[in-house]
C-alpha cells in the first residue's frame, strides 16, 4: 500500500473513533433512582413540589436554594442549588437539573426552566448569579 492510503486509513479510523465516543457521551433524561447509583453527573427532568416549598434566605447565604422535585417516575427528592435562587422560579412549568446525587440530596451545577410562554417552548438556563438566559 501506499504511504497516502495508509495515512488516509489511519485519519478516517481516528474520524470514526472520534463521532463514536461523541455519541456515547451524549446524556438523556435520567431519574433519582439513576442519579443515585452512580457518582458521576445526571440531567434529571421533572416538576418543582409546590406543597413542599422553598428555601431561600438571602440574608444568611445568597449562594444557597434548595426545594423538593418530583422527577418523570414520580419520585421526589431535595434538590440543592449553590447558586442565587433563579428568576420567575415559582413561574416554570418544568425543570431539568444537571447535578449529582449525594447522601438522598441531589446537588445542581445547574437548573434549566422550561417557562411558560404564550409564543414559544423556550428552556431558559439559571446562571449561579441567579441571571436567566436562553438555553441552546
Amino acid at each position: 500500500m501506499r504511504k497516502s492510503a495508509i495515512v488516509g486509513l489511519i485519519t478516517i479510523a481516528i474520524c470514526v473513533g472520534f463521532l463514536v465516543s461523541l455519541n456515547a457521551d451524549t446524556n438523556s433524561y435520567s431519574t433519582f433512582t439513576e442519579a443515585a447509583k452512580d457518582s458521576k453527573e445526571f440531567h434529571v427532568m421533572g416538576y418543582w413540589e409546590k406543597g413542599k416549598g422553598t428555601y431561600y434566605d438571602a440574608q444568611k447565604d445568597a449562594n444557597h436554594f434548595a426545594f423538593y422535585m418530583k422527577d418523570q417516575n414520580g419520585s421526589v427528592n431535595k434538590v440543592v442549588y449553590n447558586g442565587t435562587k433563579p428568576q420567575d422560579f415559582e413561574r416554570s412549568e418544568k425543570l431539568v437539573l444537571i447535578g449529582k446525587m449525594k447522601d438522598n440530596t441531589f446537588y445542581a451545577s445547574k437548573i434549566l426552566m422550561k417557562c411558560p410562554s404564550k409564543y414559544n417552548n423556550d428552556l431558559v438556563e439559571v446562571k449561579k448569579d441567579g441571571k436567566v438566559e436562553k438555553y441552546n
